[in-house]
């Protein structure tokens, strides 16, 4: 009829051209996997920082979380005041730079501006994961056309994202940390939201500032070359590096996360240079006749200091080492290089699941020298686990432990009340101050070695080889022992709080 015409439409109603079901599949599922990537690998790149703690842990998903919440709050509420299709692009795009920046930006803060270092790593997380959690909702605006299927749309991006969320997840945790430096994959996957942003603007004809970030970009791959921090290998949990001592041929040092976790002479395994080695060495020397060769289980193996000491004084010594990082095993076989004929079988697994493998009574000597950087990883230190030691060392078999406290040394006082509970008899090593017995003395803290077993162990043998040796170190036991421990808890596998009794600062080296 003349003079009708077609119901209007608003100019920012939603084009289906533009935004396909397909194509917005694709934008949530890559955007939520986008951001489980960051969260990961953020924890990866603070760890040789903060350390690889539980705090550290809870604090990157809490901000990762927070930044998901926020991101689909306000792109939810932006979608609802401006045109989605303007919004998309510069949300892939700036994310993607920001992602690029991170490693040269959270480096140089923790080289030159520590201080700051917090807040420089939740905006590292916060702001990329924000931009990347408001695509959901924008897409989801964009893909409404009716009320009838509201329900139909929202679910099914909802659960896109959620398979994206796992996707990126497991790709990064069982795939590309174990192939790629962390430096590498951020970069990446900057370039990638870039190259997304790109797309979507060209698809929308809305979005025109791709060279400028592609640009940051190109900062972030620079930068992060020349940032301080960097590692020789990036292992699937640490941060590695191999450092040659100036005054010995044959020194070198294992970094690990900017801890200091073995020192090994390639040419000489006999000289031990870290203090709580050196202690550990007299106390398998005063407790075993010289000479006589041992089977040996050692939960961490790090440079295999301890390994390569007893394939040399001992000869004829069976160690099996549990590592539970594939890629400190490589470092030692490339760089450090323990021979076959040393008896010294090294095995990438937890030393937790080992321990169970093992026959009873099978062990003369067990050595717990794990480390998760300067934390003890809890489940080698409650009572099941030392029950589960007991029962694979021989009846005169011997549990060495290193650890390190600082503060009021209150893991290191449950973890000596737990031995105690476990084993006959326990004693403690470490500078006077820190063990109790120079009242005198404020304790400072730094490694203390826990000897443990079911025999009496000649501690006049054990002093006069730890004074031998310079270490300094004097042991408690008996009553000396247990007023030190004094009212400190057990650890069990329902109950260790190891993270939050450890007081992990003077982290320079153990």
């Amino acid at each position: 009829m003349t003079g009708m015409s077609s119901s209007p439409v608003a100019e920012d109603a939603p084009r289906n051209h533009d935004l396909g079901p397909r194509v917005a599949a694709v934008l949530v599922f890559g955007s939520s996997a986008a951001v489980l990537v960051v969260e990961i690998v953020a924890l990866r790149l603070l760890a040789p920082y903060l350390g690889l703690t539980l705090e550290t842990s809870t604090m990157v998903i809490g901000i990762a979380l927070t930044a998901i919440a926020l991101g689909s709050w306000l792109g939810g509420r932006m979608a609802d005041q401006v045109d989605p299709r303007r919004l998309l692009g510069p949300s892939l795009g700036v994310s993607g730079a920001v992602v690029a920046l991170t490693p040269a930006v959270l480096r140089s803060a923790a080289e030159w501006a520590p201080a700051v270092l917090l807040l420089i790593a939740s905006l590292t997380i916060l702001v990329p994961g924000a931009l990347l959690s408001a695509v959901t909702p924008m897409v989801t605006k964009l893909r409404l056309t009716s009320l009838a299927e509201t329900g139909t749309v929202v679910g099914r991006l909802s659960g896109v994202g959620t398979v994206g969320a796992i996707f990126g997840t497991v790709l990064t945790g069982f795939v590309l940390v174990s192939r790629l430096p962390v430096s590498d994959i951020l970069i990446g996957l900057g370039t990638l939201l870039v190259v997304g942003s790109a797309l979507v603007g060209w698809r929308m004809r809305r979005w025109s500032g791709t060279p400028a970030l592609t640009l940051a970009v190109v900062a972030g791959g620079l930068a992060t070359m020349v940032a301080p921090g960097g590692c020789d290998a990036e292992t699937r949990y640490h941060c590695a590096r191999v450092v040659a001592d100036p005054d010995r041929d044959g020194g070198r040092t294992l970094v690990l996360d900017g801890v200091r976790h073995s020192y090994v002479d390639i040419d000489d395994p006999t000289f031990l240079k870290f203090a709580y080695v050196r202690a550990i060495a007299s106390v398998v020397d005063a407790a075993f006749p010289e000479g006589e060769p041992l089977a040996a289980h050692h939960l961490g193996g790090g440079g295999l200091t301890l390994p390569r000491y007893l394939a040399a004084t001992r000869p004829g010594t069976r160690s099996l080492v549990s590592e539970i990082d594939s890629g400190v095993v490589r470092i030692d076989r490339d760089q450090l290089g323990p021979r076959p004929e040393h008896g010294i079988d090294v095995r990438a697994e937890d030393g937790r699941l080992a321990l169970r493998r093992l026959g009873t009574g099978s062990r003369d000597l067990v050595v717990g020298d794990a480390f998760g950087g300067v934390s003890v990883p809890w489940h080698l230190t409650t009572v099941e686990a030392m029950t589960d030691v007991r029962r694979v060392l021989e009846e005169d078999g011997l549990y060495v432990a290193n650890l390190i406290d600082h503060g009021d040394l209150a893991f290191a006082r449950a973890e000596a009340a737990t031995l105690n509970e476990t084993f006959g008899h326990v004693a403690l090593l470490g500078e006077p101050g820190d063990i109790g017995l120079d009242p005198t003395a404020t304790p400072e803290g730094g490694n203390l070695v826990m000897v443990a077993s079911d025999r009496t162990v000649d501690l006049r043998a054990m002093q006069e080889a730890l004074d031998a040796r310079g270490t300094g170190w004097k042991i408690a036991t008996g009553d000396d022992l247990t007023s030190w421990i004094g009212n400190a808890p057990l650890l069990t596998d329902d109950y260790a709080p190891v993270d939050q009794l450890l007081q992990p600062y003077g982290r320079s080296g153990r």
